[in-house]
């Protein structure tokens, strides 16, 4: 994500551009220079990978109009202005519609380089952080193992940007199944420092003697660090935060406090408490479970994400077809609906379970999906939930998996579409528009 960073002179007058162009150069900078604010603005707009150096004083738009321009072509934008002596009110107003900062004449040319540095960095932590939020919405890198259209899955891509970016330690609970640890991956993945150490255990892995030596020594085993040292400076992911015993617990949080703020090291505490009414907050001792559940994330279990199921079946099963060489199974009204309805105990990997039995059923030419889920979940009604959903919801879930598969069929042919579903183009438009479908995934 780290690029080149270039700093746009903008100066009516050579002999000054190419100064300050000559000593960025030297101090290290990518420079390029311009004799008016109306030149660089063909060049310099919203994501520009650099700063902005301008004078104030230019024929045409002088450097405050200029500055109005940038700001409302990106805010994030750092602008420093080169002012004369008697323009320093003129510079301060400046500063107040959004400048970075200002320098007078004669200025020296190192606090030039200064400033260039302190703009630079500011600037790059700013694209790379539009960078991870476009990265969320594209469903790129790591977060493409997040799939999902609906609005909790939305909201929680969003609360794993902000969350990760955090200092704070993170709790991380929901049902089984549903992607905890997938969660703590993409919270170190999003963070500010993603190449630090990443280490994942699980508290009940061990009695509890063995638990204190691995977690926090000392260790038998020659060469073999504890854990808090093993993660020194990274994340330490505690899987199974429930089942550490009330004795380490104490340990685990004076070790926490002991780090001070910022934590030097990070605790991704993930709860598969299953209890029949019971959460990690009844188990785990008061001032430990706040510490850890500062931040919180509770992931959504998969019968509530509408139609991100119809969406995870088909992708997952596309994915298991080429895996087996063997067709993608197209599903039809009634099986999607029993997709849609199925209570969906084991969440996600439940899904996963039933699309590779479904391509493998597929390519024998025998068994159902509704075959398949009565197998799971051991139900005399196993495809029904206990709360109804709404028929729109069915509906729009079924149209959207239909124009899929269509397009895909088809790939990506808009009239093909058009003819089999016998739709005008511009209501495919408004349908492929509404259900976030691309043509170009299609091509």
């Amino acid at each position: 994500m780290t690029q080149a960073m270039k700093i746009a002179i903008v100066d009516d007058e050579q002999d000054m551009r190419q100064s300050i162009s000559q000593w960025l150069a030297l101090s290290g900078f990518d420079t390029e220079t311009y004799s008016s604010a109306e030149d660089a603005l063909k060049s310099v707009g919203a994501d520009y990978p650099g700063v902005v150096v301008s004078d104030i004083r230019m024929p045409g738009m002088d450097g405050m109009q200029f500055l109005k321009r940038l700001m409302s072509v990106d805010s994030g934008l750092p602008v420093i202005m080169i002012t004369g002596h008697g323009d320093v009110p003129m510079a301060v107003e400046a500063m107040h519609i959004g400048a970075y900062d200002f320098l007078e004449k004669p200025f020296n040319p190192d606090r030039m380089t200064e400033l260039a540095k302190k703009a630079t960095t500011t600037r790059r932590l700013t694209l790379d952080n539009r960078a991870l939020r476009r990265e969320l919405s594209d469903g790129s890198g790591m977060m493409s193992k997040l799939i999902g259209a609906s609005p909790v899955m939305e909201r929680l891509r969003e609360d794993i940007l902000d969350l990760g970016q955090a200092d704070g330690h993170v709790l991380i609970d929901g049902e089984t199944g549903t992607g905890k640890t997938l969660v703590a991956h993409a919270l170190h993945a999003v963070g500010a420092n993603p190449g630090r150490k990443f280490v994942i255990f699980s508290c009940a892995s061990q009695d509890e003697e063995a638990l204190g030596r691995r977690l926090f020594g000392p260790m038998e085993e020659g060469g073999l660090l504890p854990l808090v040292e093993e993660a020194r400076g990274g994340t330490l992911v505690l899987e199974d935060i429930d089942a550490l015993p009330q004795s380490l617990q104490g340990r685990l949080l004076s070790w926490i406090n002991d780090q001070g703020s910022p934590a030097e090291t990070r605790i991704f505490a993930i709860s598969n408490l299953q209890e029949q009414g019971k959460s990690c907050e009844d188990v785990l001792r008061p001032d430990l479970y706040y510490r850890l559940a500062a931040m919180k994330i509770t992931l959504p279990p998969l019968r509530a994400r509408g139609e991100d199921i119809l969406m995870l079946f088909t992708k997952l099963s596309e994915r298991f077809a080429d895996e087996y060489g063997c067709d993608t199974p197209e599903i039809g009204a009634q099986e999607a609906a029993q997709l849609l309805q199925a209570p969906w105990p084991g969440n996600v990997r439940q899904l996963i379970n039933i699309a590779e039995r479904a391509v493998l059923q597929n390519r024998r030419g025998s068994g159902t999906i509704a075959s398949l889920l009565m197998a799971d979940n051991e139900a005399v009604e196993p495809t029904m939930t206990t709360e109804g959903k709404p028929l729109k919801e069915y509906v729009e879930a079924f149209e959207r998996m239909l124009i899929d598969n269509t397009m895909r069929r088809h790939k990506g042919s808009i009239s093909a579409v058009m003819d089999e579903l016998r739709l005008p183009r511009r209501t495919l438009n408004e349908k492929m528009a509404k259900y976030g479908l691309q043509r170009s995934d299609y091509l």
